[in-house]
């Protein structure tokens, strides 16, 4: 009787709240609540992280991973075609990976390289034609007039607008020496500091230096540019042969740093035995990079003597030197490239170096600006006997301007 009162009370109850509106209340403990449900929202799981939440059929996809069953393949495989995350993250390693070898090879390499071209040649800017003329004995001649010489691009004369030569005028120095382990040898070392040593000793007012250093695939500045030339040769005497050699590597990045360098007249002085060992540059792609680099290349190469260098069975010491792609960069840049078997010869060539520079000629012009920017050839003739003469090989630019009826030199 008791049970069927209460029941019918509890009836009474939950009708009277009906007809008030409200909902009776859920009791505590478990049939009371509501079912818990794995997604916590009821429609379409939009978002990305929720995607890759597993729906609840595959919540026991992890647990099966961890047992040989074969099922366990079955679940992440679902998922992974599913997901519209992945084709997407393929596409940005492929849209980087141009980018990768140039981000570690000019500075490294190849964006290391192709930075430095950019400011240190003249691709869309003026081409500077800096040039020495000598007599069949080597003096250069100081003597030509601007009719007397003829530029020529890919066999078209050329009209500048600027035709200067220098008498005794200041020159900025950028050296690169090599501190590689195999400078230790036959007194190399010594000799490449005698040989700044007479750099400092014969310059004049308004010359400024700079040593950079390279060994064990770096390059690093010891000593910005600086018109105290005593500061180099100290800071020579203080570098210790170490590691491999990878002066292609090194040669590549001077260009840029040479443009720090005060004075109009640049040089780049490369003082190393050659045997390069260790870069990451070929030589096919350094002659591409500095093609176009109005700054000349003096490679002073210090073989060692009493044939401390052995060459493989068809090859010459020369071979290891690498001498054919040192004298390239040196011409096509309009410098000079120098061999010695004794350090103790280095100082003398210092000289001629000097005498080069202190001797130059300087042609400019701007480009007409038609025609694709790229490589042209550049050829510079004198009227008189034959004399050599040493000019930068090209430039990376578009058409040169041609001249009028009235000479070379006129536009």
């Amino acid at each position: 009787m008791r049970g069927q009162a209460l029941a019918i009370a509890t009836f009474l109850l939950a009708a009277r709240l009906a007809a008030a509106g409200e909902e009776p209340r859920r009791l505590d403990g478990g049939f009371g609540r509501p079912v818990p449900t794995r997604t916590p929202s009821p429609g379409p799981i939009a978002s990305p992280t929720a995607v890759r939440t597993p729906p609840p059929p595959l919540v026991p996809a992890p647990r099966a991973t961890a047992g040989p069953s074969p099922r366990a393949t079955a679940p992440p495989a679902v998922r992974a075609t599913t997901l519209p995350a992945p084709p997407a993250r393929p596409a940005a390693p492929l849209a980087t990976r141009p980018a990768a070898p140039t981000a570690t090879r000019p500075a490294a390499p190849r964006p290391a390289a192709t930075p430095p071209r950019k400011s240190a040649d003249v691709s869309v800017g003026y081409v500077l034609v800096p040039f020495v003329v000598t007599d069949r004995k080597g003096r250069p001649v100081g003597d030509l007039r601007e009719q007397d010489v003829t530029l020529l691009s890919e066999g078209v004369p050329v009209a500048w607008d600027l035709f200067q030569k220098s008498a005794d005028a200041p020159v900025s120095y950028a050296v690169l020496l090599d501190g590689s382990g195999s400078m230790g040898l036959a007194g190399k070392m010594e000799g490449a500091i005698a040989a700044l040593e007479t750099l400092a000793a014969t310059r004049i007012p308004g010359d400024d230096f700079a040593l950079f250093v390279f060994a064990e695939g770096e390059l690093k500045e010891i000593v910005g540019f600086t018109e105290d030339a005593e500061k180099i040769v100290e800071a020579a005497r203080r570098v210790k042969p170490w590691g491999k050699t990878a002066f292609r590597d090194a040669l590549v990045r001077m260009p840029e740093e040479s443009l720090h360098g005060r004075n109009g007249s640049k040089a780049i002085i490369l003082l190393s035995d050659g045997i390069d060992n260790d870069s990451r540059i070929t030589e096919p792609e350094l002659t591409k990079l500095m093609e176009g680099v109005e700054i000349p290349v003096y490679p002073l190469g210090l073989r060692s003597p009493g044939g401390l260098m052995r060459p493989l069975p068809g090859t010459t010491v020369e071979w290891l030197l690498n001498v054919d792609v040192l004298s390239h960069i040196a011409r096509i840049t309009g410098g000079r490239m120098s061999l010695v078997d004794d350090p103790a010869q280095l100082p003398s060539h210092v000289l001629s170096i000097q005498k080069d520079l202190r001797h130059q000629y300087l042609i400019g012009f701007s480009p007409a600006g038609s025609g694709p920017v790229r490589y042209r050839s550049l050829t510079l003739r004198v009227a008189g006997p034959a004399r050599p003469v040493r000019a930068r090989a090209g430039y990376l630019g578009s058409d040169p301007p041609s001249h009028g009826p009235g000479g070379p030199g006129t536009r």
